[in-house]
């Protein structure tokens, strides 16, 4: 088994490229490393700032996150405010023209107060991100889609990364928020044949039962009943971030983010109890996982609402 680990590189472009050899592109760019028994996956979220779920997205796929920090910006302060309300473990990543006293005052009373900071070293970076390894998550498979694509000969052929449990070859699973079941034909980890991948490795799985053109990003494949599923979403207590400047409350129309499902939604409550939202389509999530709700309406400031835990779906 190979070590796989999937690390986000935001706050500045170019920087992943210097890490990893380019993969897929979309709105997102995949760089890998691997050698010996290790595979590293770099997700850079390359359309942001013009477009802020790519962010999320890339925070959402990650083990670990470099948070790079070239100048205190505009955009640059809209991922940070981000990247404190993830729950990824993050490094900041300094540039020559950022002194450690002006990152102290942008961290100060979040979690990133807290984060480890080294200076903007590229061949250090390479040693410390290929030195990282996921945390293991046991429990019921489960892998998000984030790419697919037709390959003649084979059928549809889904990418992405195992985050809970083994992924087998020739086990029937459901393809997650649709009512599907599907089997996986064969497995490859960066292009080895593979009857099994765990926690951490960057997949490509050859599936049975669906057409390429069916799969898109966010659907999720697990074991049928491992994950809720409707477009009702009922939340916790909601986390604000400390730096949101929009007025949304109960009738907004918001974007909720779950996992790398973006889809938009109407919210239909908000108190200190919970909150709950109507999707504009089912999704599915395990109970637990943190959602994050997107004000693509506001005027100023991050577009970064605030994050819950997901607790249950329904369609009512």
């Amino acid at each position: 088994m190979t070590r796989g680990v999937t690390i986000a590189v935001v706050g500045a472009p170019d920087i992943a490229k210097e890490l990893g050899k380019k993969g897929t592109t979309s709105d997102l760019t995949l760089f890998n490393v691997v050698h010996d028994d290790t595979a590293v996956t770099i997700v850079e979220p390359t359309q942001f700032p013009e477009k802020f779920p790519p962010l999320l997205t890339a925070l959402a796929m990650a083990d670990q996150c470099l948070l790079v920090i070239p100048e205190l910006s505009r955009s640059v302060a809209e991922t940070i405010a981000t990247v404190e309300l993830a729950d990824v473990p993050t490094t900041a990543v300094l540039g020559p023209a950022v002194g450690d006293a002006e990152v102290v005052r942008a961290f100060k009373g979040g979690r990133l107060a807290s984060a480890p900071r080294v200076p903007l070293d590229l061949p250090m970076l390479r040693e410390m991100v290929e030195s990282w390894s996921a945390a293991p998550s046991e429990g019921p498979v489960r892998v998000p889609i984030d790419h697919a694509f037709p390959v003649k000969g084979v059928g549809a052929v889904a990418l992405g990364v195992v985050r809970r449990g083994s992924l087998k070859a020739h086990e029937r699973l459901r393809l997650f928020p649709t009512p599907k079941a599907v089997e996986v034909r064969s497995i490859q980890v960066h292009d080895v044949d593979r009857s099994e991948a765990t926690v951490g490795e960057r997949v490509g799985v050859a599936l049975k039962g669906v057409e390429a053109g069916e799969l898109t990003r966010g659907q999720i494949l697990a074991p049928d009943g491992s994950l809720e599923v409707g477009p009702k979403v009922d939340l916790g207590p909601l986390e604000r971030c400390r730096y949101y400047r929009g007025d949304a409350g109960p009738g907004a129309q918001l974007h909720l983010s779950l996992g790398l499902q973006v889809v938009p939604a109407d919210l239909d409550s908000l108190d200190a109890a919970g909150t709950r939202l109507t999707a504009d389509r089912p999704v599915a999530f395990g109970t637990g996982d943190h959602a994050y709700l997107i004000d693509l309406s506001v005027p100023t400031g991050p577009r970064i609402f605030g994050r819950a835990s997901a607790n249950r779906a329904s369609t009512t």
